[in-house]
């Protein structure tokens, strides 16, 4: 199928395998739901270049969108004494994580990958033929050469780039109201230079795991499962908040300060979510992409709904009452569990798939209560454990191999584990990572930043015990 052909140069021309599979996923669809679509049933070499770049750029900016989803689902979980803090870092992040992806980390991810990373080359624009076509000196071949690229080079670019920003808020939502702010600012510099670009070039870049035959649609793993181990490894060392497990192993329950804005930054995470798992089609100039992209949000959607209703489901039986932050975050497993084939599978299997991943992130939730690993925001059950269950998922329900899956997990999972936990330790030892316990009875808004979320609240102490 010639529109196949294209999907496929357009998947590698950034990087050896770019997203590698597309076009096979564009098959599978296609095959699936018995559409007779005529080969010639695409545009223009030019309009393609033109729906392509658009796509890009209409899916980045939705995405982009998330990182107001993770400020309000972190301010309103935590205490309103540490509202202001979340929202600098929230801002913080995306700032830093989108200058270290320009400079460095995206030619780790894709440029000149072999087996396992790409170029250490600094900073990243846009081809000679583009800059001539935009300086109005671009003959006939240097615009053929242009559209015969696909898409604009840093449309590409700043799609790639918000993915890297989920990534790090993952991070931020798991170790709120206790990590240092200039910390996590260096940790998150790491992690989006380097970390999430090596397991990147493994996979998307077509380095050894997509040689494998690992697939993972738009990140279930990539992203999510990155973030989630990132964020373990945090919690596990600079650990709970204070009071927070009692002495005789209770546990402190800490609602959040704001019901509303939480359930508002799910449905603005849900929202982006349509161009994370949608834009990952990466092409829209021709029918098999837009069948293809119309499946993967329908999909999407149904995990999220299927995800909410089985945690609120389970909630009362596992953690002894029907639990609103359980619904929410069942709807956010739901739509991490689908995003690593939301193209592969029908549409009774996205259900399925996302319920189960409801139950997994309720499930994971009480263990670490059980454990003494204090997670704000439920960012580990939700991104990490959801993460590798839809992982698997491909294996199972998407044609893919169970053990390959297994394998990429494994693998990515050792990798961001330990270098983050050495990059945690390595911040602990030298500028700390974890707050004085008087600023963290205080709150870091008052202590660090000198400026109240709501100052017309009256703040009372709270009584900690030894913990």
């Amino acid at each position: 199928m010639p529109e196949l052909d294209k999907v496929r140069g357009i998947a590698n021309r950034t990087g050896a395998g770019r997203r590698c599979g597309i076009a096979l996923k564009s098959a599978a669809v296609l095959a699936m739901l018995s559409i007779a679509t005529p080969a010639t049933a695409q545009v223009g070499d030019e309009a393609q270049f033109i729906f392509n770049t658009f796509s890009f750029l209409l899916w980045g900016g939705l995405v982009m969108w998330m990182a107001a989803g993770f400020t309000m689902l972190e301010t309103g979980s935590v205490r309103t004494k540490n509202a202001s803090v979340i929202c600098l870092k929230n801002i913080g992040l995306y700032s830093v994580a989108g200058i270290a992806f320009f400079v460095i980390g995206y030619n780790l991810m894709y440029v000149d990958v072999g087996r396992w990373i790409g170029s250490f080359a600094l900073f990243y624009g846009p081809s000679p033929e583009e800059v001539a076509l935009m300086a109005g000196e671009a003959d006939a071949g240097a615009q053929a050469a242009v559209v015969a690229n696909g898409y604009a080079v840093m449309s590409d670019w700043f799609f790639q780039m918000v993915f890297v920003a989920t990534a790090a808020s993952i991070v931020s939502g798991a170790l709120a109201e206790r990590v240092k702010m200039w910390s996590f600012f260096a940790f998150t510099l790491v992690l989006t230079a380097l970390v999430y670009p090596v397991v990147g070039a493994w996979t998307w870049g077509g380095g050894w795991l997509a040689q494998l035959g690992f697939q993972d649609f738009a990140g279930s793993t990539i992203v999510h499962g990155t973030g989630g181990w990132a964020a373990l490894a945090g919690a596990l060392l600079v650990g709970p908040r204070l009071g927070k497990y009692r002495p005789d192993g209770a546990v402190k329950p800490t609602p959040p300060s704001n019901v509303p804005v939480v359930t508002l930054g799910v449905f603005i995470l849900w929202f982006g979510w349509f161009g994370f798992n949608g834009g990952s089609q990466l092409a829209l100039g021709s029918a098999a992409d837009v069948v293809a992209m119309s499946q993967v949000l329908v999909n999407t959607n149904l995990a999220g709904a299927a995800g909410v209703i089985a945690a609120i489901a389970v909630s009362r039986p596992l953690m002894g009452r029907v639990d609103l932050l359980v619904g929410l975050n069942g709807a956010i497993a739901g739509l991490v569990s689908i995003t690593a084939g939301p193209a592969l599978v029908g549409h009774h299997w996205a259900i399925l798939i996302g319920a189960v991943g409801g139950v997994v992130c309720t499930a994971a939730m009480k263990l670490l209560e059980v454990v003494h690993v204090d997670d704000v925001v439920g960012a580990v059950p939700a991104h990490l454990f959801a993460g590798v269950w839809g992982t698997l998922a491909v294996g199972i329900f998407g044609g893919g191999s169970v053990w390959v899956q297994l394998a990429g997990i494994a693998a990515i999972g050792a990798f961001v584990f330990v270098i983050s936990g050495l990059v945690w330790k390595i911040l602990d030892m030298t500028i700390g990572i974890r707050v004085e316990a008087q600023v963290e009875q205080l709150g870091q808004d008052v202590a660090e930043l000198g400026i109240e979320a709501y100052p017309e609240f009256v703040l009372m102490p709270e009584d900690y015990e030894e913990s």
